[in-house]
């Protein structure tokens, strides 16, 4: 717990002169009392706890005063909430590997299921932008609120050759930074792809926003979820990429789809080999503080997006929680108040003057 106004807990030193004055207020009502000719009379009519009750009230009314101290220093904790505004950037991989049947009734259409589910779960304050990747990448739906038009993205998707899994995420980083310049040219010149003299890739970098770099997952409005089933077999490293979102603090959640043995598809009288890359996706995951999935069918794949979901409706925020402690402080003095009325009210009323001894006229 963190105090934005730590110098108000020096107040607190004023408990022990409470508490101080208190004793010493005791002591003098008990040398000031009046004596009564039977006390025991009067302990019997107040009753065994009164004592204990007594002291009930004062307790409650300095931890009123404690609390309320408490809430003077503006406490902050970190605390899990419902997520607010929040952009997710999802990269689906579409290289011809996913037209393999080890996941029923295909890896693409279980993919393209389990993303539907995912949309429908999807809170309103969620904005989704979806970006497919084979040789290349290309931004099929900009970030919308639109459920429908998610929908139709994801069925637009269609299987093409190789797999750029770096290039995939430049354009998901590029949608939650817009204003950062990040496409696939700019990158690629940075970093000095083929053809590209030495001279472009340094005035493609000096062209770019610069950013302090921040703690990786610090980035709270928004996250990448990339879906992959192959190894890179073009574009920029991945993890270089990675890099560059963790710099911005965004994390990428990495999901490994097909099975660990890996499987053959037929193309073009070939047979390909295709093999989950495990490795990369969990390094990607790990560089931007986010988390690997591995989804070995359509039904755990569900579950993936299922879990996301659930981490992505709620995020701990650092949230302060002053109300809650003035909340406390006066609770405890609205009940030191009521059982102070309740408890000796009824206690003083066999004490009264007058009750309970009847006096009789002398006698001559």
């Amino acid at each position: 717990m963190r105090f934005l106004w730590p110098e108000m807990l020096w107040l607190l030193l004023l408990v022990p002169v409470l508490v101080a004055a208190y004793i010493a207020a005791l002591r003098r009502r008990k040398r000031l009392a009046v004596r009564y000719a039977s006390l025991t009379l009067v302990r019997e009519a107040l009753g065994p706890g009164h004592r204990i009750r007594r002291h009930i009230p004062p307790l409650l009314l300095l931890f009123a005063v404690t609390t309320a101290i408490f809430a003077l220093a503006r406490p902050s904790a970190s605390v899990v909430l419902p997520s607010q505004y929040m952009t997710i950037a999802m990269a689906m991989d579409v290289s011809l590997s996913m037209r393999a049947t080890d996941v029923e009734p295909s890896r693409l259409v279980a993919a393209q299921n389990a993303a539907k589910a995912f949309i429908d779960e999807l809170p309103p304050t969620v904005r989704l932008g979806i970006v497919s990747f084979a040789g290349t990448a290309a931004v099929v739906q900009t970030p919308t609120e639109n459920k429908a038009d998610m929908t139709a993205a994801i069925d637009r998707f269609q299987l093409q050759r190789a797999t750029a899994t770096g290039s995939g995420l430049i354009l998901a980083l590029g949608l939650l930074f817009p204003d950062d310049g990040l496409d696939l040219e700019s990158v690629a010149m940075s970093m000095r792809h083929a053809g590209v003299s030495l001279d472009s890739a340094r005035k493609a970098e000096a062209e770019r926003p610069t950013r302090e770099p921040v703690a990786p997952g610090s980035y709270t409005s928004g996250v990448i979820i990339l879906l992959s089933d192959g190894r890179r077999t073009t574009g920029p490293d991945p993890i270089a990429i990675a890099k560059m979102a963790a710099d911005r603090g965004v994390r990428v959640y990495t999901v490994g789809f097909g099975t660990l043995q890996g499987t053959t598809i037929g193309f073009e009288d070939y047979q390909i080999y295709v093999r989950l890359d495990e490795e990369t996706l969990k390094a990607i995951a790990k560089v931007t503080g986010g988390e690997y999935f591995h989804a070995g069918t359509a039904a755990d794949l569900r579950t993936v997006y299922q879990n996301l979901n659930a981490k992505l409706a709620m995020e701990r925020q650092q949230t302060e929680v002053g109300a809650l402690f003035s909340g406390l402080a006066a609770f405890f003095a609205l009940l030191a108040a009521v059982l102070s009325v309740w408890w000796f009210h009824r206690a003083a009323a066999p004490a009264a003057p007058g009750r309970g001894i009847r006096s009789e006229p002398a006698r001559r």
